[in-house]
């Protein structure tokens, strides 16, 4: 068996199992996807794992821990049971049982970010003065007093978490949040960029945008370089290009 790129897979009983058992050895763990692409698409595999490998394992703006608290929040989130293997990075980064309660208690929070919506909606008639946003704040400012958490990757791991389930305004709330509370631009890119797996490619593409609308309207003050990839024009794609755009 050969991808037509070239790379050739294992064709027999044995060079599968071989190849499997080299990647654990590697790897640490096996993962079902692993086993398959290595099987049948050799080089994808190797092209998934140094995608894999420059997202989360190598060194950014975030440290390791830093870093696996925002996995956990994303992945509790999107409730991806399989990947436990962040917990164990998040114990060697130095991490424990309150960071993981951390992580499970914010991505809980996100997810009831829409009943303050709801409320604000629908029951804002009979609650004169009743701000969704402030009551949200009010409560996770609460879960922060109680966690080691820094307020600056609390609120890069809720963007992510909300990206995850298309929640813009949330996401947009929290990337201000961010720049409020003095994280660094590349550590907010970092975050959102972790939620490509989980989260699906195309939620980070409109993550992003929502990033370039809060630096263009002026909503956040963005760095030299991050304003110059906000300002630039034709980033609506194929209906852009082609002349079919909204």
């Amino acid at each position: 068996m050969t991808d037509k790129d070239g790379a050739a897979g294992p064709q027999t009983v044995e060079e599968v199992e071989a190849a499997l058992t080299g990647l654990r050895r590697r790897r640490g763990y096996l993962l079902p996807h692993h086993g398959l692409l290595a099987v049948s698409a050799p080089a994808l595999l190797a092209a998934y794992d140094a995608t894999y490998s420059a997202l989360t394992l190598s060194e950014r703006v975030m440290s390791d821990y830093q870093k696996e608290v925002v996995w956990l929040i994303i992945l509790v989130s999107t409730g991806e049971a399989i990947a436990t293997h962040h917990i164990d990075r998040l114990k060697k980064a130095g991490g424990g049982p309150a960071d993981v309660e951390a992580a499970l208690a914010l991505a809980a929070w996100a997810d009831g970010a829409e009943r303050h919506s709801f409320v604000a909606a629908h029951w804002g008639a009979h609650l004169p003065g009743y701000d969704a946003v402030a009551a949200y704040r009010n409560g996770l400012a609460a879960l922060l007093d109680r966690f080691p958490i820094e307020p600056w990757v609390a609120e890069i791991g809720l963007a992510a978490a909300h990206q995850c389930h298309r929640r813009w305004n949330w996401v947009a709330e929290h990337i201000v949040g961010a720049y409020g509370a003095g994280a660094e631009e590349g550590a907010i890119a970092e975050g959102l960029s972790l939620a490509m797996f989980p989260g699906g490619v195309p939620n980070f593409v409109d993550a992003c945008e929502t990033w370039r609308d809060l630096i263009v309207t002026g909503k956040v003050q963005a760095s030299a370089p991050y304003a110059a990839w906000a300002r630039m024009t034709g980033q609506s794609g194929f209906d852009e290009a082609s002349g079919v755009s909204q």
